[in-house]
């Protein structure tokens, strides 16, 4: 009798909720389809509810799945993390950098700008840098051993941010601009140092309706609405579905990209009614 084939790791970071937990289902909808067997493990801060929701969910797409806990503005965490993903997992296909501190709702909300800047420094940029770092030489060293048996190279995905690159006024564009520029920017440094073994691209959704998007002001939501050329608000589930894309074996020869996931970005002038357009 044939041998039963080893699961294709894949690790979504930050998936107890919202855009994270959709990602990590959909890859569990998408290994499914294309009946491969793979495990996923749910990396969580604190949500250990949420983390275990999601793995129940993969289980039933006929995946398997694990919980894991690490708080990635430790550096101590960061390291076992990546050890852990690698020992529980063996080979790893793909790794979503998800994760990402939420300083819009809760406690955290209350935070000063100065505080909520570096919390989000600590987890969105050197969190996800140092251990991406780790993952990527693993992924690497895992390419080279293993070329003649699995010729696709392994993939990574970080999560940008549309407006990081122009700017937004206000407190969140001066927080969130340059946290997830500066992950952007090593993402697209990250592709130019692991290829060709390992493919590394970025996300980075629009105005998404995730926790804060659902209770926020008319204000935002009208906003939100109409910046976009599609008239509403992204789900978790289409920057699931830009994911899934990208780290799937087919698309192989795409890397160091950035997908903008926004509904098209509206640069249009609606004028008052009575504004006459002119082309003199």
């Amino acid at each position: 009798m044939p041998e039963p084939s080893i699961p294709s790791g894949i690790v979504v970071t930050g998936a107890s909720s919202g855009i994270g937990r959709a990602i990590a289902i959909r890859l569990a909808v998408a290994e499914q389809a294309a009946s491969r067997r793979s495990r996923i493990l749910v990396h969580y801060c604190r949500n250990r509810d949420g983390a275990e929701s999601t793995a129940e969910a993969i289980r039933e797409q006929g995946q398997d799945a694990d919980i894991i806990a690490a708080d990635l503005s430790n550096a101590d965490d960061v390291t076992r993390l990546a050890n852990k993903a690698f020992e529980t997992l063996g080979s790893i296909r793909t790794w979503v950098n998800n994760a990402g501190l939420d300083v819009l709702t809760g406690a955290a909300s209350e935070w000063s700008f100065d505080e909520k800047l570096q919390k989000l420094l600590a987890v969105d940029v050197q969190g996800t840098i140092a251990l991406s770092r780790l993952v990527g030489n693993r992924l690497k060293q895992q390419t080279e051993t293993q070329a003649s048996s699995d010729p696709i190279a392994p993939s990574i995905v970080f999560i940008g941010w549309d407006q990081a690159p122009h700017g937004m006024e206000g407190d969140a564009g001066m927080m969130f601009g340059p946290v997830k520029a500066a992950v952007m920017a090593f993402s697209a440094s990250l592709a130019q140092t692991l290829a060709p073994h390992v493919r590394v691209n970025t996300v980075s959704p629009g105005w998404t309706q995730t926790a804060w998007g659902e209770t926020t002001s008319g204000y935002w939501d009208d906003r939100a609405k109409q910046q976009s050329l599609m008239n509403r608000w992204g789900r978790p589930e289409d920057i699931a579905e830009a994911v899934a894309y990208l780290v799937a074996p087919e698309n192989s020869f795409v890397s160091g990209q950035n997908i903008n996931i926004n509904g098209g970005w509206n640069r249009r002038f609606d004028a008052p009614p009575t504004t006459h357009q002119s082309n003199s």
